[in-house]
């Protein structure tokens, strides 16, 4: 990678931070809410859902992943604004690419949701959450979820090219939300009606929600994290692939 793309993806990321920034509403929204949703689970329905142990260190790593998904329509919506606001052509003067404006997006979406996660992980430990994580796994459960992150970031560009408007990108990312609640990350998938255990166990959120608690309690994980790896590989570089021919699609001419 040369160093003029290296300072065009930084100085880029940095343009989606400060945009994100001024969004207030909706950096709030996607932080506190998979907050809330935590100590509403918690709270209000943890005492009467059986899952072997204390619900608040069952539900953390699906919390996690709800607070990326969440964060992934700041992404999508900020892709769709760049599309439709000129602001492309603008950069093509400067000789930016489309993959830098991309990548800017992702970095800045690796940034957001980094945080967030962090913040969320800090309410869990205060709500009793107590892991038993040595050094390695802690690395390991931060490699997987910074994976998960960069493939939702990408895949969430894809949406915003794919939208013809904000309004749309930030509606076509609810099946990115929706996937954490058709998996184990909040209950048990034999817990399912039958028809939905086929798809609850054979999706990419179960695997790494599986290979998080797994990491975090010190449980044995088995093939969890190298499915986890694989659906996030595969969905990151066929978003990155879609994302590219799209937006080669949309500002052609």
């Amino acid at each position: 990678m040369s160093s003029s793309v290296l300072t065009h993806w930084t100085v880029l990321g940095a343009r989606s931070l400060r945009l994100g920034r001024r969004n207030v509403e909706a950096l709030i929204m996607s932080v506190m809410l998979p907050v809330m949703l935590m100590v509403v689970f918690v709270y209000l329905f943890g005492g009467a859902l059986q899952v072997g142990t204390e619900y608040v260190t069952y539900v953390v790593p699906g919390v996690m992943l709800l607070c990326v998904s969440f964060g992934s329509a700041m992404t999508a919506v900020a892709v769709a604004n760049d599309l439709s606001g000129g602001i492309v052509d603008r950069f093509r003067s400067l000789d930016v690419g489309g993959a830098a404006l991309l990548s800017g997006h992702v970095l800045a979406s690796l940034a957001r949701n980094t945080v967030s996660s962090v913040l969320v992980l800090t309410v869990a430990f205060a709500l009793g959450f107590r892991p038993h994580a040595g050094a390695t796994q802690w690395l390991a459960t931060a490699g997987i979820l910074l994976l998960v992150i960069a493939a939702v970031s990408w895949l969430s560009a894809a949406l915003g090219l794919l939208a013809g408007s904000a309004e749309a990108a930030g509606g076509y990312t609810f099946v990115i939300t929706f996937l954490p609640y058709a998996s184990s990350a909040f209950v048990p998938i034999d817990t399912m009606p039958t028809w939905l255990r086929g798809f609850a166990g054979n999706q990419p959120v179960t695997p790494i929600v599986e290979s998080l608690r797994g990491l975090l309690l010190d449980q044995p994980v088995g093939t969890a994290p190298w499915r986890a790896v694989a659906w996030c590989c595969g969905i990151m570089l066929a978003a990155a692939a879609a994302a590219s021919i799209l937006f080669r699609a949309k500002t052609r001419g």
